[in-house]
């Protein structure tokens, strides 16, 4: 029989696998584990941005990517996330794009903004409708050859997801 692990143990997964690698110099101070319907751990990631240099190896990023190479699907549906912080706009996307519909989290973008990361920042150019240029410029350009594109796939019935 698998052991039904609480809240507390879960987050506290996360929480040590954070501290562990935060401690190593691979990543800031999140922790993220992932849990399929029955409860059963499925992945436990943290942040790896420093040692990767890679910007998106946030810890919900990694604890997607294992979970679903564990599972070997890309639908993470009925699993739950458990991780350090409120997730980064980057993250809540990667989290609804993967189907998971629960996720526990213990600081909030605030928290992380006070220790000086720029999750709540990025809300805030969000929230703001994406006008500010100094933070990022987005045109629009071909589009109607990227239409061609999105229609060819369309229409060979390609797999949503």
């Amino acid at each position: 029989m698998t052991h039904k692990h609480t809240t507390s143990e879960l987050m506290n997964l996360a929480i040590d696998k954070a501290r562990e690698t935060m401690n190593e110099n691979i990543g800031g101070p999140f922790g993220a584990v992932i849990v399929d319907n029955n409860g059963t751990c499925i992945a436990v990631a943290s942040n790896s941005v420093l040692k990767d240099h890679d910007p998106t190896a946030h810890a919900e990023i990694n604890a997607i990517r294992l979970a679903s190479k564990n599972l070997g699907t890309h639908d993470l549906t009925g699993c739950t996330l458990y991780t350090t912080s409120y997730p980064c706009p980057m993250c809540l996307g990667a989290i609804i794009w993967a189907n998971i519909k629960n996720v526990v989290y213990g600081c909030t973008a605030e928290d992380a903004d006070n220790i000086g990361f720029r999750d709540d920042f990025i809300y805030q150019f969000i929230e703001g409708g994406h006008k500010d240029i100094k933070i990022l410029d987005l045109k629009e350009k071909h589009r109607d050859s990227c239409l061609t594109l999105f229609k060819e796939y369309q229409d060979k019935e390609k797999t949503l997801y």
